[in-house]
């Protein structure tokens, strides 16, 4: 039965439409990077047309960060919206795409550096744990590091 409801829960948010910050509230492992988009004023932006691709680190990859650092990006809003812009790359890159690729421009300007590494994709530091999560406007590929612009 939880199964089939949350097949359910799936349905009814692919059948109305979600962009990356709804798909990203249903999920509900991206809770910190949800409140970033907002502290950061940028849900506007990924509720936008797009496409977007956004590289998302989950919950836990935002735990891994030291100490406090969460809050004082929260506090930063300029900072925040520089890291989290670097987790952007314009368009839709499907997984097929970014396994073929070196790098990525971000929408915050600097390249992501790509690589295949053991079979994993590797986004700077980040491991790619789940891929191809569409969107109304783009796509989401699940990470499990915060990835820092220089």
């Amino acid at each position: 039965m939880k199964r089939f409801a949350f097949a359910l829960t799936l349905l009814s948010v692919s059948a109305f439409g979600a962009d990356i910050v709804d798909t990203a509230v249903a999920a509900g492992s991206f809770n910190t990077l949800v409140a970033a988009v907002k502290a950061a004023g940028l849900v506007d932006t990924l509720k936008g047309p797009g496409p977007f691709t956004v590289f998302a680190p989950t919950d836990d990859a935002f735990a891994k960060l030291p100490a406090g650092t969460v809050d004082a990006l929260l506090k930063d809003p300029a900072k925040l919206k520089k890291i989290l812009l670097y987790h952007v790359v314009a368009g839709k890159v499907m997984a097929a795409d970014v396994v073929k690729m070196k790098s990525a421009k971000s929408v915050e300007g600097q390249m992501i550096k790509i690589k295949v590494m053991g079979g994993k994709v590797m986004v700077d530091n980040a491991t790619v744990s789940k891929t191809d999560i569409v969107t109304d406007n783009g796509v989401i590929h699940v990470i499990d590091t915060v990835i820092m612009p220089k």
